[in-house]
């Protein structure tokens, strides 16, 4: 109680320490580095990201991209290679003349060399930058090519998809953050009693997403879905904290006749509760840091620090705000338009085994699509950015002209004989799908030694400690056949050069596929059982925690099947972060629920009495939360043209619908049909089943008799 009077004391020092705490947290947001290459948070002990690093350590090369050139005289085309080969961290262009000096004869040139570099009408070249992929010194370079080339230039490559999804990021969040916060401002509006508390519950939450996202400043960099997802995920999440707050004190205020004697009652019981809401929220959010691919820690530890800020938020900032506006917060108070929810609990009760039923009906279906769905998820990253963007047309125009759909990039020791490259690189131009491997010997071929070449090209492709050579593919990057291909050619690869590495956004894309597979079993493991113990401590039972979590899981498992049967496709990253976000965030509606039934039957409700008061009292905190989660999630769905965060947005939002209506619906039917063995098994309750069982041995004998 010491705290919450001295909230109410401090009130104005609070707001003015929350308000001058902005200006750091404005400052550490826009200097907080957003990074939007998700092969970086791969393992940095897999081969595929040494590979990259000694690229980039030998070589002096980091980033890759294909430019297609259509419709371009020769002498065009060379006159604009030299202009690109000046622009900063730019460390190589190879076109078809460039492992050529002018003392080789033209006539010694491969055919296969000339058709590599030449389609038709276009042509094409293979740039290389001495920055890393998702660098902005990359990213800047990229513009810059494309500024020089014009309309007849198409850039293809990991590092042109980041920069069109950093583009297109950036033109989005201001948008969809204002979608979220109008929408959910309008749920709160029909849902509360007050026209003005929603806008001081915004202010309040406002204030702990700035200062959550500027203290991402010591994190280094965030993931762009980690920056995109944080402040809706913030807002929807701990709304409820301020709505329970702002019920509290309104009952307080009917308890007591001063304002600062109810406030402070009321952060001391929302101080209780919350603590306890948000404990599960921030279990579920930490058990995405137990992901290999470190995505998830990153997701994961801003989320967690998001509650945490918005608990701290809600029992200081808040408290000050409405204690400030209280006058016109209390004019402004109108009749809830949540209606009573005594005949929806009278419903439910009554016909609770067609409830049992349609839940037993439920879970094959869903299971199946379930599991269906996480076999159907997609992992190459230029299949969430519409059909339009320039990464997308140049990828189109690569594989349409080229025949190339993915480049993998091998690291051979320059110690090998010749004679063996040639023969690796022969057997694996024999492997289905490979169009062709690139390199000083099969570039050059046999008639022309090496050392005639001068040293400005063979630099180029042999830094003396490895050679370089590019292998293309039509196969697209992430598909079971490219994944067949690149194990085929590491096999090759390693009979000739056990140090060799195979590198590139394929082989980096399988990695990916078999660490985020292993992820997805552990994270969802970590949740559960990190949520199961929670709620065991908080209820003090061992059979409710399976309740509440089968509850949640079931609308988990129709919220991921559904993909499957609606014929979608979900980015890798949603079903691992979504199954964990949705048991996290809603787990809390079960909890209320279960809490209250509780409470009943230990005050001397038989069990369907329980059941009713506790799903009466408990279905507008359920709709109001869920309908808040929905609101804030659903808007971005809708609109954002990146479908890693409009597919994300949206499960979150039909989820929280589909375990908003699992708990008023199926709970209250499971607490009915597990009741005896609820009340064996939960602490303070056991009295409640042997009374039970004695009134019904009772029953027995007046019946005999």
């Amino acid at each position: 109680m010491r705290f919450s009077k001295a909230v109410v004391k401090y009130r104005v020092p609070i707001l003015i320490l929350a308000l001058l705490l902005m200006i750091p947290s404005v400052l550490g947001m826009a200097g907080t580095r957003i990074n939007y290459d998700m092969l970086d948070y791969l393992p940095g002990d897999m081969e595929t990201v040494t590979g990259q690093n000694e690229l980039l350590e030998e070589f002096n090369k980091g980033a890759f991209s294909f430019l297609i050139l259509e419709d371009m005289p020769a002498k065009d085309v060379s006159a604009l290679k030299e202009q690109i080969e000046q622009v900063e961290h730019v460390d190589t262009v190879l076109w078809y003349d460039s492992l050529l000096d002018v003392t080789v004869p033209m006539k010694l040139l491969p055919d296969k060399l000339y058709d590599a570099f030449n389609s038709g009408n276009a042509t094409m070249m293979a740039v290389f930058f001495d920055t890393s992929t998702s660098s902005d010194l990359t990213m800047d370079a990229i513009r810059e090519i494309r500024s020089l080339a014009g309309s007849q230039c198409f850039v293809s490559g990991m590092s042109a998809l980041v920069t069109d999804l950093k583009d297109l990021c950036e033109k989005e969040e201001p948008i969809y953050v204002g979608i979220a916060v109008a929408l959910a401002c309008g749920a709160m509006l029909l849902l509360l009693d007050s026209w003005l508390a929603p806008f001081v519950f915004l202010a309040s939450i406002g204030m702990m997403i700035l200062l959550n996202l500027g203290t991402n400043y010591f994190m280094g960099e965030i993931s762009y879905i980690t920056k995109a997802l944080s402040a809706v995920l913030q807002l929807a999440v701990t709304m409820d904290y301020s709505i329970f707050l702002w019920n509290s004190y309104n009952e307080q205020r009917t308890l007591r006749e001063d304002k600062q004697e109810a406030m402070a009652a009321a952060i001391q019981s929302t101080l209780t509760s919350v603590t306890g809401s948000s404990i599960t929220t921030i279990a579920g959010f930490i058990a995405l840091c137990f992901m290999s691919f470190t995505m998830g820690r990153d997701l994961g530890l801003v989320m967690a620090k998001g509650v945490l800020l918005g608990v701290i938020g809600c029992v200081t900032v808040l408290p000050s705000l409405i204690l400030v506006f209280d006058k016109p917060l209390q004019r402004t108070r109108h009749r809830a338009l949540i209606p009573n929810a005594q005949h929806l609990a009278s419903g439910v009760v009554k016909v609770f085994p067609l409830f049992l039923v349609i839940f037993a009906l439920i879970i094959p279906p869903a299971l199946y699509g379930y599991d269906k769905t996480n076999d159907e998820v997609y992992y190459d990253m230029g299949q969430c950015l519409p059909e339009d963007m320039a990464y997308v047309i140049a990828s189109d125009k690569l594989k349409e002209d080229f025949g190339v759909s993915s480049t993998h990039m091998l690291l051979v020791d320059s110690s090998l004989p010749a004679k063996e490259v040639r023969a690796m690189t022969k057997e694996m131009e024999a492997v289905e799908g490979v169009q062709y491997v690139l390199g000083l010997e099969s570039a050059v071929g046999s008639r022309v030694p090496e050392g005639f070449l001068p040293e400005t090209v063979t630099g180029k492709l042999d830094s003396g400690k490895w050679e370089l050579l590019l292998v293309n593919s039509e196969y697209d990057v992430a598909s079971d056949a490219v994944n067949q291909q690149v194990d085929q050619l590491n096999a090759i690869l390693k009979s000739y050069d056990p140090s060799g590495m195979l590198i590139g956004e394929a082989p980096c894309m399988k990695d990916m596929i078999e660490t985020t597979g292993h992820d997805f079993q552990v994270v969802n493991a970590v949740s559960i059982i990190a949520i199961f113990l929670i709620i065991a401590l908080v209820e003090k039972s061992l059979v409710l925690p399976f309740l509440l979590i089968a509850v949640i899981e079931a609308a988990i498992f129709v919220n991921l099947g559904l993909p499957h049967y609606l014929g979608q496709s979900l980015p890798f990253i949603a079903p691992i972060c979504i199954s964990t976000i949705q048991l996290g965030a809603t787990v809390d509606y079960a909890i209320l629920m279960t809490t209250r039934y509780k409470t009943e039957r230990i005050g001397g409700s038989d069990k369907r009495k329980a059941v009713h008061t506790a799903l009466a009292a408990s279905v507008p905190s359920i709709i109001v939360s869920g309908m808040g989660l929905f609101a804030a999630t659903f808007g971005v769905a809708l609109y954002s043209d990146i479908d890693i965060i409009s597919s994300m947005c949206m499960l979150m939002a039909r989820g929280a619908v589909i375990s908003m209506a699992s708990v008023i619906f199926i709970l209250p039917a499971l607490l009915l049909l597990c009741d005896r063995l609820i009340c064996a098994t939960t602490a303070g309750m056991r009295h409640i089943g042997r009374n039970n069982k004695n009134n019904f041995i009772s029953n027995q004998e007046v019946y005999v008799k």
